[in-house]
């Protein structure tokens, strides 16, 4: 395993669509390794491959229980609403007011190309959303409401 390095907002990369993943290799799988290494090491919650310049449909998600790996994902439902907080690693430092879905449910493949589906609120479906966004170029910057304050940040803990 070994750390990648995650880009920065500036880079083009993160404003790309990603491609599919079409091969379950060891090559996919040292990817996932990687990320989970490197999302691990950064105490992020979430990392979309193209935050570590891969253009392709891959994403880690920290669920606090165990390390989610979603492969071509896509939401299949959400419902409700949320509106607060949201950083990324691409975008050190700084925090945006962002409205999304309370409740997600994705649909995505494992490492070996088997289809599952998993489900999460609050943090974990903002999670969802925000790395799915990363896959087709969005950044959370893009979709935010406007970026907070340190002051609004502190009254938020």
């Amino acid at each position: 395993m070994g750390l990648r390095k995650i880009m920065t907002v500036k880079e083009p990369a993160l404003h790309k669509v990603c491609k599919p993943v079409v091969k379950f290799d060891d090559r996919l799988g040292k990817l996932l390794d990687d990320m989970a290494e490197t999302l691990t090491q950064a105490d992020g919650v979430g990392l979309a491959a193209p935050q570590v310049g891969i253009l392709r449909r891959v994403v880690v998600v920290n669920t606090g229980e165990e390390i989610l790996e979603l492969v071509n994902p896509t939401l299949v439902e959400t419902s409700g609403e949320q509106i607060g907080a949201e950083g990324c690693l691409s975008v050190p430092g700084r925090y945006g007011l962002v409205k999304r879905p309370n409740y997600a449910k994705v649909r995505a493949q494992d490492r070996h190309g088997n289809w599952f589906e998993a489900q999460g609120e609050a943090l974990i479906a903002r999670c969802f959303c925000h790395e799915l966004d990363h896959l087709d170029g969005i950044v959370y910057t893009e979709v935010m409401e406007r970026f907070l304050t340190e002051e609004e940040l502190a009254s938020e803990d």
